[in-house]
């Protein structure tokens, strides 16, 4: 593996007096864009908590925050400049850059990996050894296959010798019903709903089993939207950060402020939802350090998620402006 360590930090460190900073007249909001990652969700709750309690418009932003059609559109929405930001999966982050697209990481909201892979009946599989011969279920997405393998392999198990099928996004209802033995989800929302529904799950996170301790979900602008005015970068990231600090500090109000701006959720489980999070201390807008993400870059290479090479990918540079958060 290349030497990327001290490169990261020259990077990350990097200041930002050449970009621009805005072109707002003083006091007038400015507008702007924000698309999620996925439906409203706990994870959500700081975002939802900064545009319920005025943190944005304290700021000097109108934002707008919408969820996506698919998965592969915040990316794309941020290339053609029809939305400023974005939350991003880290993975998604990286694929996308590595195709060419125009998309930075400013400040991540969740600190560590939410994926695991979570068997339906704990007395059966108290390991990741014992899931060896039997069936687990994939939605069919390169990291699904990453996080397999890492957690097989951490507790010294072959990943070959699990039969996988792929079960699109139905993890509850495979796990449920008794489809697949275990399948790769999410702990903070798949293993929540099945604890709920009295499922006997047993979760293998998989920062607990091969993966280093990186942020799951980053909010990310694009160059273009930083050169042209790095005073919303700066707002917006400030103010998101308010939001998850009063998620963090004052969770029963951040649910009140989610469920306000998206009354279709269940309260219930969005209570539980969050109080999962907030017991794995996964909330949180601290910029990963340099080691931290060449962990995590040579764990998405080494699985597969990512191309390798001898020298650090040329989409590297640019990829992370942690010092808005900062």
């Amino acid at each position: 593996m290349w030497r990327v360590v001290a490169l990261l930090a020259a990077v990350l460190a990097s200041g930002l007096a050449a970009c621009g900073g805005g072109g707002a007249e003083p006091g007038a909001l400015r507008g702007a864009t924000l698309i999620l990652d996925f439906q409203p969700n706990a994870v959500h709750a700081g975002i939802y908590a900064a545009l319920r309690d005025g943190f944005y418009r304290d700021a000097g932003v109108d934002l707008e925050v919408r969820e996506p059609s698919a998965s592969t559109d915040a990316p794309k929405l941020l290339e053609a400049g029809r939305a400023q930001f974005a939350i991003l999966d880290i993975h998604d982050l990286a694929i996308a850059r590595e195709r060419g697209l125009d998309v930075v990481g400013v400040v991540p909201i969740v600190q560590r990996p939410l994926a695991a892979v979570i068997a339906a009946d704990r007395n059966e599989v108290r390991r990741p050894r014992d899931l060896e011969g039997k069936t687990v279920g994939v939605t069919g997405l390169p990291s699904d296959d990453a996080v397999l393998d890492s957690v097989l392999e951490a507790d010294g198990a072959d990943p070959s010798s699990v039969h996988r099928v792929t079960i699109g996004f139905q993890a509850i209802s495979a796990l449920a019903s008794g489809k697949v033995d275990a399948a790769t989800a999410f702990w903070n929302a798949e293993g929540v709903t099945l604890s709920r529904m009295g499922v006997p799950i047993r979760e293998f996170r998989v920062d607990d089993y091969g993966a280093p301790r990186y942020p799951e979900l980053v909010l990310c602008t694009s160059s273009d939207v930083i050169h042209a005015d790095s005073g919303l970068v700066r707002s917006v990231v400030r103010a998101t950060q308010r939001g998850y600090g009063l998620a963090v500090e004052r969770p029963a109000q951040a649910l009140d402020d989610l469920l306000a701006e998206a009354p279709e959720l269940d309260h219930g489980e969005q209570k539980a939802q969050l109080s999962a999070l907030l017991r794995a201390h996964a909330l949180g807008t601290r910029p990963p350090d340099a080691t931290t993400v060449h962990r995590w870059l040579k764990w998405d290479i080494t699985h597969g998620i990512l191309a390798g090479g001898k020298r650090p990918p040329g989409w590297l540079r640019g990829a992370f402006e942690f010092q808005f958060g900062r």
